[in-house]
């Protein structure tokens, strides 16, 4: 079985030496050179033609996201990114994310014995997925045209009010590796008066503050970290919080957000399935499913369930899938209406919206 070729980049000898151990021990993967900048590793990328690297965030003589972002228009390969737990890591891993990395790892305190044990399972689990990952070019790196219509009021924007909102409606996006842009892509398409939203991205704590502020940034929604007991209101869209399981009830009238420190669902914290299956009981036929990017088979039964309550059901195609697991998982189960490509998800939803909508217009 030919092995997975990894590079190890990092300023640390530390973080280099533990990376480059967890990785050789694995059966179907070998660390294949380490480097602690990036113009070293640079030249080890032409030299030993690794299929994975892995990439500290913050390192001297250029940082890895000037490295990345030259690295992914000249020689696009599956990066993972290894940040830090901070909030300019965050801010610096989203940014990593846009420029096309698959995924990122968040690095432990050294010294904590089950940091270091979570940090080796995240790693080997990653560097497979990111080895199988569909990986782009990117030209250039900028906000799209509708991202720009939405900043600048001078540019006219093409998005469209749907009409007057049934607060019955609740749309639910689920996603992992390769999800932050993809949702990005799905929001950014959303007018003002859209139903709510609910949205689990498998992302570890401290993460989906900066992601919801980072969205909030770009779209016309609202978009905002979940709260507990929080109302789910039309025109706005809850993020899963890191660490978090989040799902959907009901108090009177309203949908509320759920936020509680449950136990592990499908190995993940926040896991799409809680939020799906809530939906499934909760929502029924006024609900809205869409199944982005990532790997494994989370929210693929609580999606089929979603649809046998009567919800409508986008799924991602594996041409514009980073990482075709959720969605073939949902497809599989039978969840699915439609399977389209990433940027006629939120065209085709606004369509079905519009004709749901016509019995509300005043």
């Amino acid at each position: 079985m030919r092995k997975i070729r990894v590079v190890v980049v990092d300023d640390s000898a530390l973080v280099r030496s533990l990376v480059a151990e967890i990785i050789n021990r694995e059966k179907d993967m070998e660390c294949v050179g380490t480097a602690n900048d990036p113009l070293i590793a640079r030249e080890m990328i032409r030299e030993l033609n690794p299929d994975v690297l892995t990439l500290d965030v913050e390192m001297p003589k250029m940082d890895g996201i000037d490295f990345l972002g030259r690295l992914m228009r000249l020689r696009p390969m599956p990066v993972v990114m290894i940040s830090t737990l901070t909030e300019r890591g965050a801010d610096v891993t989203l940014r990593a994310l846009e420029l096309g990395a698959v995924d990122f790892v968040a690095k432990p305190r050294i010294g904590l014995v089950d940091g270091i044990n979570d940090l080796a399972v995240q790693i080997v689990d990653k560097v497979r997925v990111a080895a199988s990952a569909h990986i782009k070019r990117v030209a250039h790196p900028v906000a799209s045209a509708m991202t720009v219509g939405v900043l600048d009021p001078s540019v006219p924007s093409p998005i469209r009010p749907i009409g007057r909102i049934s607060t019955e409606k609740l749309i639910c996006i689920g996603a992992s590796t390769g999800g932050t842009e993809a949702i990005k892509e799905v929001l950014v398409h959303m007018p003002a008066d859209s139903p709510g939203i609910a949205i689990t991205q498998h992302m570890p704590p401290g993460f989906t503050t900066s992601f919801a502020a980072r969205l909030n940034s770009l779209c016309q929604i609202t978009v905002q970290e979940a709260v507990h007991g929080a109302r789910i209101l039309p025109g706005h869209a809850y993020i899963a919080p890191g660490g978090k399981q989040f799902r959907v009830d009901r108090s009177g009238a309203n949908y509320i957000c759920v936020v509680e420190d449950g136990e592990l669902v499908n190995r993940h914290k926040p896991s799409v399935e809680v939020l799906f299956k809530s939906v499934a009981r909760v929502v029924g036929p006024n609900a809205f499913g869409i199944m982005l990017t990532g790997m494994g088979a989370d929210g693929a039964k609580a999606m089929k369930e979603m649809k046998d309550a009567g919800s409508y059901n986008f799924v991602q195609d594996e041409a514009s899938c980073v990482v075709f697991g959720m969605p073939r998982e949902a497809i599989l189960h039978g969840a699915a209406d439609e399977i389209l490509p990433l940027i006629d998800i939120a065209p085709a939803l606004l369509r079905k919206l519009s004709g749901s909508m016509d019995r509300y217009r005043v």
